[in-house]
């Protein structure tokens, strides 16, 4: 008995050598290319958007002496110079629509997306003379692509854009008590984020409204973002609205993509946890065998790890090639071929479909299937373990191990 522990105890240090490097070669082909690809998609595609709150500034001008030297004489001079002082936006209504399209390269899902988006923003003289205001609006990524670009004042479309600097400027002038709206609609497609950004320190808002629509359920906000006043689920995903009549904040309104499960990531965490699985099902197969006394010799266990390797191995393999799920399947379905048929031959059908097969579900199949339920993984195996430990325990309390390990219960 001793000696069949030692070498099943070996067997499993030598497969867990091989795992550690099949997870350690998988996550190099998962980011060997991931910066490259990443780029590659970013340039199809854009990066993260950061749709920037237009800037408004008065223009005042202002009588300047300005002093000049030439030929040792001092000539003074008045000079008029417009200088901008901010002013805040009397309003501002948007309404932005975000369709996700996800997209995969080598071993990584991408979460791109498609953005339409329109804003009117409000442009106010409450003073009693009439003034020159100085708009400016920034692109959200200099490099990206703006489809179907248009932008009025007070309703009048602007044909002549001038884009520089990765921005629009505009001068407007307003009758005193008089105001005009500004409009700005486009299309375009970002990566991973989306940001509304009122400024880069706390900045002051009035009469805000940015109202969101999402075709995905699966809605998440960013760290330092602001969560929205109201959200409605929609047959497509969700309408979510922010709305202020008077703020002040440094937290910027974003929302943050769905990501899908990641084959290469995936393959990498289930493969470094392989020798947890490999050990539960020696385990329990150990502790079945010595209450049923049927032998199994270290070289079937062997073999049986050869085959719970083959499962990492060839899905590892197949992840980048079709779907995740499919390869999980197909991986799953040949590993318990190779175990169920082999244990046929060794135990007996019946032992190699109820012992062996059940054994092996439960602790190759679930226990990596288990790695799809993020975020309740660890909750999922550590309660598995727990009902082993029940049901081992419960099996073997009338056991004489005394006799098992002195050699009267080997066959």
């Amino acid at each position: 008995m001793l000696k069949r522990i030692v070498a099943m105890t070996f067997i499993l240090i030598c497969t867990t050598i091989a795992w550690m490097i099949l997870g350690t070669i998988t996550t190099v082909r998962t980011y060997q290319f991931d910066g490259k690809l990443k780029k590659a998609v970013g340039q199809l595609w854009g990066t993260a958007q950061q749709q920037q709150a237009p800037l408004l500034f008065q223009q005042v001008k202002k009588e300047t002496k300005v002093r000049t030297t030439k030929d040792g004489q001092v000539t003074e001079e008045t000079e008029m110079r417009t200088e901008n002082y901010p002013v805040i936006l009397g309003g501002s209504d948007i309404k932005v629509k975000i369709k996700l399209d996800q997209r995969k390269k080598g071993l990584l899902w991408y979460s791109v997306y498609r953005v339409a988006f329109e804003g009117k923003y409000l442009v106010k003289n409450s003073s009693a003379e009439a003034k020159n205001y100085l708009f400016e609006y920034y692109f959200p990524a200099t490099d990206g692509v703006y489809d179907n670009f248009t932008m009025k004042i007070g309703g009048v479309p602007v044909e002549d854009l001038k884009p520089a600097a990765g921005k629009i400027s505009e001068l407007i002038r307003l009758d005193p008590g008089g105001e005009k709206s500004v409009e700005i609609a486009y299309q375009s497609q970002g990566m991973d984020e989306w940001w509304y950004n009122f400024g880069k320190d706390v900045s002051q808002t009035k009469n805000f409204s940015l109202v969101m629509e999402t075709d995905f359920k699966k809605i998440d906000f960013p760290e330092n973002s602001i969560s929205p006043v109201s959200k409605r689920e929609t047959p497509q995903g969700w309408a979510l609205e922010w709305s202020y009549t008077n703020l002040l904040s440094g937290i910027q309104i974003g929302m943050k993509m769905p990501q899908k499960i990641n084959p290469g990531p995936f393959v990498s965490k289930v493969t470094y946890f392989a020798p947890v699985s490999l050990f539960l099902f020696m385990f329990l197969m150990f502790i079945i065998t010595a209450v049923k006394k049927v032998n199994i010799h270290p070289m079937n266990y062997f073999f049986i790890a050869c085959a719970f390797f083959s499962f990492h191995l060839l899905m590892a393999y197949l992840a980048d090639l079709v779907n995740l799920t499919l390869a999980f399947v197909i991986s799953s379905a040949v590993s318990i071929f190779l175990v169920i048929s082999y244990m046929r031959i060794v135990a007996g059908v019946r032992f190699a479909l109820v012992e062996t097969g059940i054994s092996q579900l439960v602790y190759l199949i679930l226990f990596s299937y288990a790695f799809f339920l993020e975020g309740y993984t660890g909750l999922a195996i550590t309660i598995a373990c727990v009902i082993t430990l029940f049901i081992v325990m419960q099996v073997t309390a009338k056991i004489d191990w005394e006799k098992q390990f002195s050699g009267g219960g080997d066959r």
